[in-house]
């Protein structure tokens, strides 16, 4: 039952302990109130500032610029998730929240979207617009372009979350079926600076893809969104096909002069997040091996991948020596093809992880979103442990069929392995950790 010591013989309590102090210190590198503060600009000598934001991490974003300004004026607005709020909001807030659905926009997301469109429009170039975002954006100011209504979005945001593709792929499409994303808020404000704080939750960090880049240029066209949708075999409201082919207004491009006032300062991103990762586990003493921050792919398919690398550290030492850690980072995808039951990202690579291990001994498995919700569940994720098939047999639960079915959060609900956490009010994306003892 040592850790930290090479023998290679961990209890399961403290493997369990371990992933969750791993997965703590993930979050914590991400969190607003610490990492916000050193990136923002000089406040104007003349001139107001205007805070607006979207995503899981808005209300504490714009809680860690109140706290850094206390004197500068501040006006605007953000929106975030229904549930989304800091646990003791100040009384005296100088930066409203807005609420919204997500994953499937609803009509508050789209008013707190127009809303923030006003209050960026009609500024001077003595003016600053500080943008705060974060994953969830897209869902949470979801406002139809013209011609088209939210009820048309919806429709599209359900095809693209069952459809299996990247988000980059899906922030294409939506970028151009939109009123505020693909660099549009940042049009509405010129000639007013725009200076973006950014946390990242998509691979390779590309700030154009997060919340699908209100404030920057689009490099995407509508011809790309249209091979998209036919690639995909997406099934779209008749207006967003229209819109689509007539391709009447592009999103501003690279070198659009609107968007000269623009700057991106990226605070917080999964490879942070990782090497934090990386650091507790050599305090924990164990070897960390960071495999990337942008492994995507099928989630089942993914957790079978990493499940046999994990084998081989176990087996062989390789890639890495016991007691090690692997650490990886990235969004995967679950296409939905039939029934589905209580499913979730993480848990599917996780279950598709324990499928691949077969049972063996001394690897244990954390898979967490870091905003805290794996999907529609209420859990971040799970821990996948040497006996989770054994024990999930034992209550007459069949690990494949639930795979299959996409009922992987009920598989570890059943055996009481979800990590809840409740929202983070942060969001880099899903962390894996598997611990080889």
């Amino acid at each position: 039952m040592t850790s930290g010591t090479g023998t290679g013989h961990w209890d399961d309590a403290t493997a369990r302990a371990a992933l969750l102090r791993l997965f703590e210190a993930g979050v914590r590198a991400a969190d607003p109130l610490t990492v916000l503060a050193p990136h923002l600009p000089e406040p104007p000598t003349s001139g107001r500032v205007v805070v607006v934001g979207v995503g899981k991490a808005a209300a504490k974003m714009a809680l860690a610029v109140e706290q850094a300004w206390p004197a500068v004026p501040l006006s605007g607005l953000v929106v975030t998730t229904h549930g989304a709020d800091l646990p003791d909001p100040p009384a005296n807030r100088r930066i409203p929240v807005r609420f919204a659905s997500h994953p499937v926009p609803d009509a508050h997301g789209a008013a707190a979207a127009a809303e923030i469109l006003a209050a960026v429009r009609g500024l001077t170039a003595d003016d600053l617009v500080l943008f705060l975002v974060s994953g969830g954006g897209s869902s949470l100011s979801t406002l139809p372009a013209p011609g088209l209504t939210l009820g048309d979005l919806i429709a599209v945001n359900r095809e693209l979350l069952s459809c299996g593709a990247p988000i980059d792929h899906m922030n294409c499409i939506r970028k151009h079926l939109s009123g505020f994303s693909g660099g549009r808020l940042a049009v509405a404000a010129h000639p007013a600076r725009v200076v973006t704080l950014a946390i990242s939750d998509v691979p390779g960090d590309d700030p154009a893809v997060i919340a699908s880049g209100p404030t920057l240029a689009d490099p995407t066209t509508f011809a790309e969104a249209r091979g998209l949708v036919a690639h995909y075999r997406m099934r779209l409201p008749d207006a967003a096909t229209r819109h689509l082919a007539e391709a009447a207004e592009e999103t501003p491009k690279p070198g659009d002069p609107r968007l000269a006032g623009t700057e991106l300062r990226m605070i917080a991103t999964p490879m942070a997040s990782l090497r934090a990762m990386a650091a507790e586990a050599t305090a924990l003493g164990l070897k960390p091996l960071i495999l990337g921050d942008a492994l995507e792919g099928e989630a089942r398919e993914l957790g079978r991948a990493l499940g046999g690398i994990a084998l081989s550290a176990a087996t062989h030492g390789l890639p890495v020596a016991r007691p090690a850690v692997l650490l990886s980072g990235g969004e995967t995808t679950v296409t939905i093809d039939g029934p589905a039951g209580e499913g979730g990202r993480g848990t599917e690579t996780l279950l598709g992880m324990a499928l691949a291990l077969a049972g063996t001994p001394q690897v244990w498995a954390l898979c967490c979103d870091t905003d805290g919700i794996d999907g529609k569940s209420d859990a971040a994720g799970a821990i996948a442990a040497p006996d989770t098939l054994a024990r999930a047999r034992a209550r007459g639960v069949d690990p494949r069929a639930a795979l299959t079915g996409h009922d992987s959060t009920g598989l570890f609900r059943a055996l009481g392995d979800l990590v809840v956490t409740g929202p983070t009010l942060t969001n880099v994306n899903d962390v894996r950790a598997l611990l080889i003892g």
